[in-house]
């Protein structure tokens, strides 16, 4: 049992309950970052009591002993203990670590782990006879709402863990599949296949602690999705139980055999069924990386750099551009933010890497160097790619530093084609600028390009701002302001963080009412009951 935390009966998910990953990972603010702070937000930088885990009340459990005699009849690991609770309460978005400091919160009533299909198939049939709503969890890395513990119009809700499906199933060498539990973590996903000479290639910020089935049941993507891929380009097949039955999808690389039901459950958010495992496309572990960073002129110039080689084909693994105001802070570099190193002077950092043979590699990277110095691009050399990489997991770290000292600093992101690029862009800087201006904080609003496609580009966001007396309600109004400035200027609602419960209002906009009666109508023929995840995805 962890020193000064609540009882806990079932292995505790490996982040802090409070905050962003290990505890011995967090970060304190170097006098650099508290001066930018005190400089642009007028921040002194004093730290915000908040209550300990022990002072949480959570909601009272709704679950009868009847209720966990049978529950405990169909899977072993069951637990009311309020520990497992509050580690399964929510996700890791700002809002989410903003209601952890409220002294009352809600959680789920009840945590199962089951360890087989046929234990989840017994559970969602149990749940569906009962009227409980199911949750399903992975690594709890989400940050639009999607694992909040939601009963709709259940009479209780219980948290699904996958931890125990963590096992590489299956690996074909020959022909670069393998089949993984959807409970594996990215960490562990690459160590079993590296046992094999094999990589998924897979590395969203969520990494560290995010699973294969939240990678699937979000349409997760990876910073080096332009060398591999998202991850719903990796899939090949899935399991999935649901309350009417077990699917096993996949086979064949490619089939006609009537519309793709794979891509149903991609992105799903455990509101059809609960994935178990997935077959990915897997490839040889590359035997040389190699990086280069570039600085362009401004962003405009960089973006048309980036949009040719996309456009090329066969460029690097990774490829990203920071805008004026996140290079001017150095956000690639977040142990080094607001410091007076080697910082680009003006204009726009744009980060290359490329993986494969040593020939391989070095003709990409001499093709992509040749389109970007062509756009007006000038190398800088491979120190600030590698510090990027050294660093890119760390970000979710300083935005917890900063909410203890009352920095609200969230992350927000959409994609539109290449000629709405800028307008997009303009549009969401200035949403987030005037939105969060009103409630009397100014706004350091930084973005960069994370993923590329020949037609468009992905827009990912940092905002950082003074919190007042009522962040939450303070921010859920500049969302919702945002969200319908980006919806309005052609973005879509959501490129790789889901729907949840956050974006949901602006799906029908973006699928139309005949896509949300499709959507409607496959919940009604695999959950009749509506017991899984309410609340999140369905409009």
């Amino acid at each position: 049992m962890t020193v000064g935390f609540p009882q806990h009966s079932l292995p505790l998910p490996p982040m802090r309950w409070d905050g962003w990953g290990s505890p011995e990972a967090a970060t304190e603010l170097s006098e650099p970052i508290r001066a930018l702070l005190a400089q642009v937000l007028g921040v002194t930088g004093d730290p915000i009591p908040a209550p300990a885990a022990t002072e949480i009340e959570l909601s009272p459990v709704r679950l009868t002993d009847a209720d966990l005699d049978a529950l405990r009849g169909i899977v072993a690991a069951v637990s009311t203990a309020d520990g497992d609770r509050l580690t399964r309460s929510g996700g890791k978005s700002t809002l989410d670590l903003l209601r952890r400091k409220n002294r009352t919160q809600d959680a789920p009533d009840c945590v199962v782990e089951p360890a087989t299909e046929q234990e989840i198939s017994d559970l969602l049939q149990w749940c569906a006879d009962s009227r409980i709503a199911v949750v399903p969890f992975g690594g709890g890395t989400g940050v639009v709402g999607g694992v909040d513990p939601e009963a709709g119009e259940m009479r209780a809700v219980i948290s699904l863990d996958l931890r125990r499906f963590d096992q590489l199933l299956s690996i074909d060498t020959i022909s670069g599949e393998a089949v993984l539990g959807a409970g594996v973590t990215g960490p562990e996903a690459e160590k079993l296949l590296a046992a094999h000479g094999f990589s998924l290639g897979h590395y969203p910020q969520s990494f560290q602690f995010a699973t294969i089935g939240g990678f699937a049941a979000t349409r997760s993507s990876g910073q080096a999705s332009a060398g591999y891929g998202r991850f719903d380009d990796m899939v090949t097949g899935l399991r999935v139980v649901t309350p009417t039955g077990i699917l096993a999808l996949g086979g064949a690389p490619k089939t006609a055999a009537g519309p793709d039901l794979r891509q149903m459950f991609l992105g799903s958010e455990g509101t059809l069924g609960v994935i178990t495992s997935v077959s990915l496309r897997v490839h040889r572990i590359a035997p040389v990386t190699l990086y280069d960073a570039w600085h362009f002129a401004d962003f405009d110039s960089g973006a048309a750099a980036l949009r040719a080689v996309a456009q090329s084909g066969g460029g690097p693994t990774v490829m990203r551009l920071s805008d004026e105001a996140e290079t001017g802070v150095n956000l690639t570099s977040p142990d080094k933010i607001g410091a007076d190193t080697e910082t680009v002077s003006g204009g726009c950092l744009a980060i290359t890497t490329f993986e494969g043979t040593e020939a391989v590699a070095r003709a990409r990277k001499e093709l992509t160097g040749a389109l970007l110095a062509a756009a007006g691009g000038t190398s800088l050399g491979d120190g600030r790619a590698q510090a990027w990489e050294h660093g890119r997991f760390n970000a979710p770290y300083l935005r917890d530093a900063l909410l203890t000292i009352g920095v609200g600093c969230e992350t927000l992101e959409t994609a539109t084609t290449w000629s709405n690029l800028a307008s997009l862009k303009a549009t969401v800087t200035n949403s987030l600028t005037e939105s969060i201006g009103r409630s009397g904080s100014p706004a350091l609003v930084l973005c960069h390009i994370s993923h590329t496609y020949p037609t468009g580009a992905s827009l990912y966001f940092t905002v950082a701002y003074r919190c007042g007396d009522d962040p939450i309600a303070e921010w859920n109004g500049v969302k919702t302001t945002v969200s319908q400035a980006i919806v309005d200027s052609g973005g879509t609602i959501t490129h790789h963080h889901a729907v949840g419960s956050d974006h949901r209002p602006w799906l029908s906009d973006e699928i139309g009412d005949v896509g949300a009666q499709v959507l409607r109508a496959v919940k009604s023929a695999l959950d009749p009951t509506g017991i899984l995840n309410p609340g999140k995805l369905i409009p």
